[in-house]
């Protein structure tokens, strides 16, 4: 397509937006499907962004991870004890505060972690497929606007 046919190009809000919500539940829908179909298929999806936010190798307090996914405290204790129980996460002792509790992954909840990411550098990959560097960049700004307006309506 040439300069002018895009320049000429109208954007389609409407469509974008039906894209968008259908392109949201597709994700989950397939990150369900490929986590059935996989190892960790004892694991639900909200369990694996829960490993996921409790990072590779940080190690994390309850409540920093409740925040991050989302969910109260109460909640989050029950999550963490159902993925120790499951032998993807431990709770260790502070080196610095012997009262505070950490979280990290065992080699278990590690390789779920890689294999997480893996799922979802593909389907960014597939997002920027033949994109040309500026198509791209303008994709890139595009997802910084999205996560700041989500960022700004979950602190409000």
């Amino acid at each position: 397509m040439s300069k002018t046919e895009l320049a000429n190009q109208q954007v389609n809000v409407k469509q974008i937006n039906h894209d968008l919500m259908e392109m949201f539940a597709n994700v989950v829908w397939v990150e369900e499907y490929e986590l059935k179909q996989s190892p960790f298929s004892a694991l639900t999806v909200k369990e694996v962004h829960t490993i996921y936010a409790i990072s590779m190798y940080e190690e994390k307090t309850a409540s920093q991870v409740a925040k991050a996914v989302h969910l109260s405290p109460s909640a989050m204790t029950t999550a963490i004890d159902r993925l120790v129980d499951k032998g993807y996460v431990e709770r260790r002792r502070s080196k610095e505060d012997k009262r505070v509790v950490k979280l990290g992954l065992t080699h278990q909840g590690r390789i779920l972690y890689r294999a997480h990411q893996a799922f979802h550098f593909k389907v960014t990959k597939a997002l920027l497929d033949d994109m040309s560097n500026e198509e791209a960049l303008a994709m890139e700004r595009a997802v910084h606007n999205l996560q700041a307006y989500l960022k700004a309506l979950i602190d409000s």
